[in-house]
């Protein structure tokens, strides 16, 4: 694997944003980080750390991440899909009916390629666990600590559902962008501001639900206004390890939106949470009514522009980290297996828990100083059953090589399609865990009861669908999901 790295790693062209990767590496293992640290687990039951201790709260505003990892996203889905545009074949724009087949084809390949790194790993989580979660039961297990877990592990597929739709939106988006830049980016954040009047002003029901996609897309542009170097940063697409103009004026100059994206976004989330009816986590909590997660809030989006704004300002030094080929080894090893490890952290984690309580090891209470103490041991063993389990499914998050044909005219429709179906059975999955399976436990996806099995089904049944419109996709930018 030493090896492999490092030849990746020399091969690296020098127009790759390396910064990207960081980003959306370092994202990632923020927010394992705080899923390990957040769990509570004694022997009656699993809480949250900021339930018990609300001080702690503030700390979301540093590790809720995610938009992070969606603003990455944005980026290196405008590079992707403009360069599969690019690949298009000679002649293909000759009429306007050539020109939409043309684009049909190259949405096709479009949505394969980046899901094929998603779903490859996801469904290869979603199968084990079902086995296991099958066993359990059949067993007549299925309580305790065991019950949680199969509730649990499958929680944080709602960011693989969520970022299925930001794949599939792409294109349109894309050219909402081109057409009116920061304008399309103020008219999802505007959506999102209007959502949560109906909602909180209004008292419409469900309509809080469609911040799903307003808020998310919202900082998902931000994404493509980055790729097209609006940020101030020079982040433009061939901006390589990305660093800013050489003389005073022209860096600070540069540093003028991250900064006012930075700030404004942190005094609009203190403002809103301070006199608005937002909690002051970023993260959801048991219990509350009210949640900033789920669905997002105006104020999520206004923390979302403040991480945005501050991870570009740290760009510059970064790039000159990154320049280090040791730093640049380790970020491209990471980026290799990030999915997988994100997908199995919660199973390393529950599973620590459950050998301790099979070894009868004490488990103080959470925030005593004997539980402090523990802390960095039960960290410790998280991660190497977490890289174990790398170690075992690693293969999978590594996407299959393209056919040599085109997607066949009109297979967009049908990517679109199994895409929808993808979308639908993880957020299904995500909602109702794989616990009850035999008892054909059911939950609420969009007001309709989903099972575990269906929603495996659909997602599943979306994955061949956009396999077939898809295959033939030549690879298109480098600049992984």
């Amino acid at each position: 694997m030493g090896s492999a790295v490092r030849v990746l790693a020399e091969a690296t062209p020098a127009t790759r944003d390396r910064y990207v990767d960081l980003l959306r590496v370092g994202s990632l293992a923020v927010v394992v980080l705080g899923h390990w640290m957040m769990a509570a687990v004694t022997p009656d039951g699993v809480g949250n750390l900021l339930a018990v201790v609300p001080a702690l709260q503030p700390l979301t505003w540093l590790l809720q991440v995610m938009p992070v990892f969606f603003f990455v996203g944005g980026f290196s889905h405008a590079l992707s899909y403009r360069s599969l545009l690019r690949k298009r074949p000679e002649g293909s724009a000759d009429s306007d009916t050539a020109t939409s087949a043309s684009a049909d084809s190259v949405y096709a390949a479009f949505l394969r390629a980046r899901l094929q790194r998603l779903l490859r790993p996801t469904m290869v989580f979603v199968l084990v666990w079902g086995v296991v979660a099958l066993l359990v039961q059949l067993l007549g297990g299925g309580g305790g600590l065991t019950g949680v877990t199969l509730r649990l592990v499958t929680q944080p597929l709602w960011f693989i559902g969520i970022y299925l739709a930001m794949v599939a939106f792409t294109p349109p988006l894309l050219r909402l962008h081109e057409r009116y830049g920061w304008g399309a980016f103020a008219g999802l954040a505007g959506a999102a501001a209007a959502v949560d009047v109906l909602r909180f002003a209004a008292g419409v029901p469900y309509v809080e639900f469609l911040n799903f996609a307003f808020v998310w897309l919202a900082v998902h542009q931000l994404g493509f206004l980055r790729a097209d170097g609006r940020l101030g940063t020079g982040a433009g697409t061939g901006s390589g390890t990305g660093s800013t103009p050489s003389t005073g004026l022209g860096a600070l100059r540069s540093l003028r939106v991250p900064a006012l994206l930075a700030g404004g976004g942190l005094i609009g989330a203190v403002v809103l949470v301070a006199a608005g009816p937002y909690p002051l986590s970023m993260v959801g909590m048991p219990g509350e009514k009210v949640s900033n997660m789920a669905p997002p809030t105006l104020a999520l989006l206004a923390h979302g522009l403040w991480l945005v704004g501050a991870v570009e300002l740290l760009r510059a030094p970064s790039a000159r980290l990154l320049a280090r080929p040791r730093a640049w080894r380790t970020v491209v090893a990471a980026n290799g297996v990030a999915m997988t490890a994100f997908l199995w952290h919660l199973t390393a984690m529950l599973g620590v828990y459950g050998a301790l309580l099979a070894l009868d090891v004490p488990l103080p209470e959470p925030t005593t100083a004997a539980w402090w103490a523990q802390t960095p041991l039960r960290l410790a063993a998280a991660a190497a059953l977490t890289a174990a389990l790398v170690a075992a499914f690693r293969t999978f998050e590594h996407p299959a090589p393209p056919s040599a044909t085109t997607p066949a005219p009109g297979s967009g429709p049908l990517a679109a399609l199994g895409a929808t179906l993808c979308l639908l059975g993880v957020l299904g999955l995500s909602t109702v865990g794989l616990g009850g399976l035999l008892e054909g436990r059911t939950a609420l996806l969009i007001a309709i009861p989903v099972s575990a099995p269906a929603a495996v089904a659909m997602t599943l049944g979306g994955w061949l669908l956009v396999e077939r419109a898809g295959r033939g996709a030549v690879r298109g930018s480098d600049q992984r999901p």
